[in-house]
């Protein structure tokens, strides 16, 4: 108890319930991302469309967070910090209920505007929630008080792939790719609107989950510390700050972090399923067993997480950040190499290496920044438009279905290996800085 009053309680005043409101936003928008990532797949089936269309979701998702980054840190620092929460959860829950009018349109492009609105929320909540955590108390227990929110986004990750697998793709209708190839124009319809009905009803109950959340932050007394300056000299700031090497390498590098996990979480239906319908499976089911493999992903990169932060003790973070990217790497190799279940577990255990990268990039970009953390935090979470840009170029790779006598998805996955690269270089020089 002594030890959780020194993380929570400061000045006599406990945080312990705005940091169990504040901490469970992490869960709800970690359930955002990764119940949205074997969408790619699903509405490639549902419009009868290439892969590379089907990856405009993500698109749509990772560009709501590079459009609402600065946008959502010049409105923290005018308001406060509730209120950026209050209204990402807005946004959040708007962006949710608009998947029924989608369904009711029946156009793929107003899903994509569901999208991009839900994520504009997703980014006003990062850019909020992760530098309040940090002020609920004693500034040197900082770092183990974000570590401990982190720790339940990849819960509502588990959650969100769970709901994806068992509520979403097991429930669609059984017509594998071929089969709704030759459906005629009044079959299709009859199929896609059954299937989109499927689709949005999570949506529509997460964002029942977000309103209430909501209102339960808009009625609670929330703590207004780092709430204090109010002025935006904005083009100074960002002047200042880029100035600086290890922050401008770090949004670099968390571009193509976030690029290499969004890719390696999407594609895995795409490669887990040409490998298990190899063995003789059928489409549909190879998609859920392939989504099997993905939750098995997030289940190592959990754990991974603790280990990762055990190692930390004894390693510079720029060390370990370079280890784990060489690794992943490696793994990758054997992804795009071996075309059998091998390279399906290369794939699952690439998550294994991308536990800690994250906020690992986070803390070494933001360190020394003082009162410019809030717009340094915001570019940190722009750059997460790696994952907008790089799963429609791989995706365009995919399509191409075979591409130097290998499957393609297996070439594909040279991408990833180039991410990988780049964040073994800050890892080093990182690393190279800390020593001088």
């Amino acid at each position: 108890m002594a030890n959780n009053k020194s993380i929570l309680h400061k000045d006599g005043i406990s945080y312990v319930v705005p940091f169990i409101l504040i901490t469970s936003c992490f869960a709800l928008w970690g359930f955002a991302n990764d119940i949205t990532n074997p969408m790619v797949k699903a509405f490639s089936k549902i419009f009868r469309m290439s892969a590379t269309d089907g990856a405009l979701v993500q698109v749509a998702f990772y560009g709501g967070y590079f459009a609402m980054a600065f946008p959502a840190a010049m409105f923290i620092r005018r308001f406060s910090y509730k209120a950026g929460v209050m209204l990402g959860l807005g946004l959040y829950a708007f962006g949710a209920f608009l998947f029924f009018p989608a369904k009711m349109t029946g156009e793929y492009y107003t899903f994509l505007l569901a999208y991009f609105i839900l994520t504009c929320g997703l980014s006003f909540l990062e850019t909020s929630c992760n530098p309040y955590i940090l002020t609920m108390g004693p500034e040197e227990s900082a770092t183990r008080r974000l570590n401990l929110a982190q720790s339940f986004n990849p819960m509502g990750s588990l959650l969100g792939m769970f709901v994806a697998m068992n509520f979403i793709q097991a429930r669609l209708n059984p017509l594998d790719t071929a089969g709704r190839a030759k459906l005629n124009a009044a079959e299709f319809e009859a199929v896609k609107e059954q299937d989109l009905s499927v689709l949005i009803a999570p949506y529509l109950a997460i964002g029942a989950v977000i309103l209430a959340m909501l209102l339960v932050i808009w009625f609670m007394k929330m703590p207004k510390n780092g709430d204090k300056e109010k002025s935006i000299n904005f083009v100074p700031t960002l002047k200042r700050i880029f100035r600086i090497p290890h922050y401008r390498e770090g949004v670099v590098a968390q571009f193509f972090y976030v690029g290499v996990q969004i890719m390696c979480w999407t594609f895995i239906i795409q490669y887990g399923t040409r490998v298990f319908m190899n063995q003789g499976m059928a489409e549909i089911d190879a998609e859920v067993l392939s989504q099997q493999y993905n939750i098995i992903a997030m289940v190592i990169f959990c754990c991974s997480r603790f280990v990762c932060t055990f190692m930390l003790r004894y390693l510079n973070a720029g060390q370990l950040l370079m280890i784990l990217a060489v690794a992943g790497g490696c793994l990758t190799v054997g992804v795009i190499a071996l075309q059998n279940i091998y390279g399906l577990y290369c794939l699952v255990a690439v998550s294994g290496c991308m536990s800690l990268m994250f906020p690992t990039i986070y803390g070494i970009a933001l360190e020394g920044l003082g009162d410019d953390a809030k717009f340094g935090a915001a570019g940190l979470i722009m750059a997460i438009l790696g994952g907008s840009v790089m799963p429609p170029v791989q995706a365009s790779i995919i399509d191409m279905k075979e591409l130097f006598g290998m499957p393609a998805v297996n070439v594909s996955f040279v991408l990833p290996l180039l991410c990988f690269v780049v964040i073994t270089i800050y890892g080093y020089r990182t690393m190279t800085r800390s020593k001088r």
